[in-house]
């Protein structure tokens, strides 16, 4: 039994050819092309990759963006003046704002401030109600791409036994709400649940989401489960690495991602697809 590598790249590259062909049929119509805003403050040398990161993938796929960087001493009052200024503007499709947050704002009042129809991002608290209601706006953009992933390498979430490791709002909470959607028997897993070995060897799909580098080896696998890995870690070298045991889990698995090259990629495809929602749903 060989492993299957999901090829998050790939099912990227689609996503982002079928949102510019999208935005090219908008302008054709005489319609301008949907518009992000990615605010930034502060100096965090991770975010300012991520934000060129979506950069370039706006310009890949034909949406426009704005970027405005702000410095770490900007103030609560100065950042929701800005957003709400964003929230105003017509020509703006969707609004994110890039975290971590300088150091004196809550991040919680910063995602209550933006617009629920330009939060690209699916954070507001009622969009993910309507994730969890069945009724969504707007997909939360990592689970999203989980769920993308594991139907491009043809595995049946229907009826299977799913467990996700992590409970965090971006990651583990949603996924779970989604697979739940597709008909998935979901257990939610974290650092409090006894014998983590015995759960997760009983599912057909396994989503692995705690930010521990190579956590989870083949002790963890039941034989030709789906692993779905959204580590971004580094190992004792230093080099990029997830939260499961590649190498190790890689002989007994069913498919598998890659980090890198997994469901990073596909986290900015999905937001991509998210702010052609946001155009469309104000056009």
């Amino acid at each position: 039994m060989g492993a299957c590598v999901i090829d998050g790249k790939a099912l990227a590259a689609k996503i982002r050819s079928e949102v510019a062909n999208e935005c090219e049929k908008m302008v054709a119509s005489g319609k301008r092309r949907p518009k992000l805003c990615v605010i930034i403050a502060g100096d965090d040398p991770a975010s300012k990759v991520y934000v060129r990161n979506k950069q370039k993938a706006c310009g890949d796929c034909g949406i426009d963006s704005e970027t405005i960087e702000l410095p770490g001493t900007v103030t609560k009052e100065e950042l929701f003046s800005l957003i709400d200024e964003k929230n105003g503007d017509g020509n703006v499709d969707g609004i994110l704002v890039q975290l971590p947050l300088p150091r004196g704002i809550d991040e919680k009042e910063v995602i209550l401030r933006i617009s629920p129809d330009k939060d690209v991002d699916c954070f507001h608290p009622v969009n993910v109600g309507r994730v969890y209601t069945g009724d969504p706006l707007f997909l939360p953009c990592t689970p999203a791409g989980i769920i993308e992933l594991l139907k491009y390498a043809g595995v049946t979430i229907s009826g299977a036994n799913c467990v996700v490791v992590g409970r965090s709002n971006i990651v583990g909470k949603p996924v779970s709400a989604l697979l739940l959607a597709e008909n998935g028997t979901v257990t939610t897993a974290h650092s409090k649940t006894r014998d983590l070995k015995k759960v997760t060897r009983e599912a057909d799909i396994l989503v692995a989401a705690i930010g521990k580098p190579k956590f989870f080896n083949r002790e963890y696998i039941k034989p030709g489960a789906a692993v779905i890995d959204v580590g971004m870690d580094r190992d004792e070298n230093g080099k990029l690495c997830g939260d499961v045991d590649f190498d190790d889990v890689a002989g007994i698995c069913g498919p598998i991602t890659p980090v890198p090259g997994g469901v990073g990629p596909m986290t900015v495809a999905m937001l991509m697809k998210n702010t052609l929602k946001a155009a469309m749903i104000r056009k």
